[in-house]
């Protein structure tokens, strides 16, 4: 994709995030008190973490949109990650916050059930949360931000949380009023899980986990569709945020010359780069087909 049109995407996609999450929780938080719902205030108080974390995903989207340099030869692509792992923090302490007060509450018991004022804005926080979590997931593998993707994935817990509150309203209201509360202490479980699941996926991305099947199935279909390219192997991917880089071994007709080697790996790069997004820089190593190395570092053949 176009520079410049994944920057716009991206910026957009956050700035929606931001606007969106400031409007539920500050109604979350309103009607939560008004309507005696302590899951409604748990869930505003997410939201304010939401908020927090649209705008550290823009910081770190940001940085990641800027160009190589003479310190960064690479580019700036893992501050999207760091930003998700930064994201996971702010998660981390609000589901602590919500979890001891829910806890607190289920020891000491409430007073009264939430009015019907909690169902209603639980039901607008359910169609708002569904739209915020498809567009930005939508836009994030688009664009393959991971930050954004992350602000993403807590729509999606904001989602359930909502649905899990409109149920608790109307299941404390038939008297049985440790429900609002109990439902708090998921939604605190829910953001925990959250935290970890954002973690894990930004960690694997900054420690280099190997690439799924499907990516390797994608370069070793565009390796075999070029003439006199017999395979591919020792394949390597770097991840950078939204973009990565691939050094590998291509495997070549060992009848073609030195300069016949050297033009057929120039271009099996050029075309991995063209064929699969991701990819930013792409490294051949030519390898006669047929031939491997043995131990002591001398070609040997089959």
């Amino acid at each position: 994709m176009d520079f410049f049109k994944r920057n716009k995407e991206g910026k957009k996609a956050i700035a929606v995030g931001i606007i969106g999450n400031s409007f539920i929780s500050i109604f979350n938080i309103a009607v939560g008190i008004i309507s005696g719902s302590f899951a409604l205030v748990a869930e505003g108080a997410h939201s304010i973490s939401d908020v927090c974390t649209s705008i550290v995903a823009y910081i770190g989207f940001k940085l990641g949109q800027k160009p190589p340099d003479a310190e960064h030869p690479l580019g700036h692509g893992r501050a999207e990650s760091v930003a998700g792992l930064i994201i996971v923090l702010f998660l981390a302490l609000v589901a602590y916050e919500i979890l001891s007060s829910a806890i607190n509450k289920l020891i000491f018991g409430v007073s009264n059930a939430p009015t019907n004022m909690a169902l209603i804005m639980a039901f607008l926080g359910i169609i708002i949360n569904t739209f915020l979590n498809r567009y930005q997931m939508k836009i994030g593998k688009k664009i393959n931000s991971p930050a954004i993707i992350a602000d993403a994935k807590q729509q999606g817990m904001d989602v359930l949380s909502n649905i899990a509150i409109f149920a608790s309203v109307i299941i404390a209201q038939a008297g049985f009023k440790f429900i609002d509360p109990l439902v708090g202490f998921l939604i605190g479980l829910f953001i925990l899980k959250a935290a970890y699941d954002v973690g894990k996926d930004n960690i694997n991305n900054i420690m280099g986990k190997v690439p799924d099947d499907k990516l390797i199935g994608e370069i070793k279909k565009v390796a075999d569709s070029i003439e006199n390219v017999c395979g591919v192997h020792n394949i390597r991917i770097n991840y950078f945020g939204s973009y990565a880089t691939l050094s590998l071994h291509i495997e070549v007709n060992p009848k073609l010359t030195l300069v016949e080697s050297h033009n057929l790996i120039h271009y099996t790069q050029n075309k991995i780069k063209e064929e699969i997004d991701i990819f930013q820089a792409v490294v051949g190593h030519a390898c006669p087909y047929g031939e491997e190395y043995n131990n002591e570092g001398h070609l040997s053949s089959d």
